[in-house]
């Protein structure tokens, strides 16, 4: 321990150049990385053991991870060769859906509090919205229709 009394740095030996890191919301110890140009993988690490539990390559560099706050689902976003994003069910990685719009790498991703929409940020100076993870369960309950429904031009997958 140090003089803080918080615990020191673990060091976990994955040589590689990472670009993404995202720490799974439903399982505690388990944290996702994303490679460059040059690895172009995502990778699943247990971080109590430092195994690499999965390696799946994605065919481009990976510049951004994001778990589903709601489903077992991980959506990444790349730069060359697809400048896409790329939505996997998780643990299997089957390749659920590919959002296409930006022209250059993504670079960033940020969630909304309740889960649905995920925006996006890339090279190309655009913002993109996208309704990738849906609804919960628990959520799906008829509304009201709004006149007008704010990001009426969002992107939906569901």
């Amino acid at each position: 321990m140090s003089q803080t009394g918080r615990k020191r740095s673990r060091k976990i030996v994955a040589k590689g150049y990472y670009k993404a890191l995202a720490w799974c919301p439903f399982q505690a110890n388990l944290l996702a990385t994303g490679g460059g140009g040059g690895d172009r993988t995502i990778k699943f690490w247990n971080t109590r053991t430092g195994a690499c539990l999965n390696s799946v390559d994605t065919g481009s560099q990976v510049c951004s991870l994001l778990w589903s706050k709601n489903e077992r689902e991980l959506l990444s976003s790349h730069g060359f060769t697809q400048n896409q994003l790329t939505l996997w069910k998780y643990p299997s990685m089957v390749k659920m859906a590919e959002l296409n719009g930006h022209t250059s790498r993504v670079l960033y991703m940020a969630q909304s509090p309740d889960g649905c929409t995920v925006a996006s940020a890339a090279g190309d100076e655009t913002l993109r919205f996208w309704n990738v993870f849906g609804v919960p369960e628990t959520a799906k309950k008829p509304a009201p229709k709004a006149a007008h429904e704010p990001f009426s031009r969002v992107n939906r997958i569901r």
